[in-house]
């Protein structure tokens, strides 16, 4: 196995985790996926923010893990999820980091949605 980096945020390559103190709900396929009040924002540098949502307020049962997986310099190794609706499966939609590097340790137990896979709403 070969060495991979590991990056600390900086100021060029910011990287906040915020709570994000609103109701966030998921659907795929127009079905509710996930629905949480507990849901924090990752702000990486100039990239769209992120939602992380927790496990506990995703529906597991429509969730089947796939044999993706990344990995990011500033995050750790990610895994990857399809999503299963009565309608369609839809490949790799959902990631999470089981055990995040220390930058961003707030987000373990927590899963993101590819907004392009999903319908992400973030109340008012």
């Amino acid at each position: 196995m070969t060495d991979r980096p590991v990056l600390e945020p900086t100021s060029e390559h910011p990287i906040t985790v915020t709570p994000t103190g609103r109701r966030v709900v998921v659907r795929v396929g127009g079905e509710v996926i996930a629905d949480t009040h507990d849901a924090l924002t990752l702000q990486e540098s100039n990239y769209p923010a992120v939602q992380y949502i927790p496990m506990s307020d995703v529906v597991a049962e429509r969730l089947r893990r796939s044999d993706t997986s990344t990995y990011c310099p500033f995050k750790g190794d990610a895994g990857y999820y399809d999503v299963r609706t009565g309608a369609e499966t839809v490949a790799d939609a959902v990631w999470t980091y089981a055990e995040p590097y220390p930058a961003v340790a707030e987000i373990a137990g927590h899963v993101a949605f590819y907004p392009n896979k999903a319908d992400i709403v973030v109340e008012p």
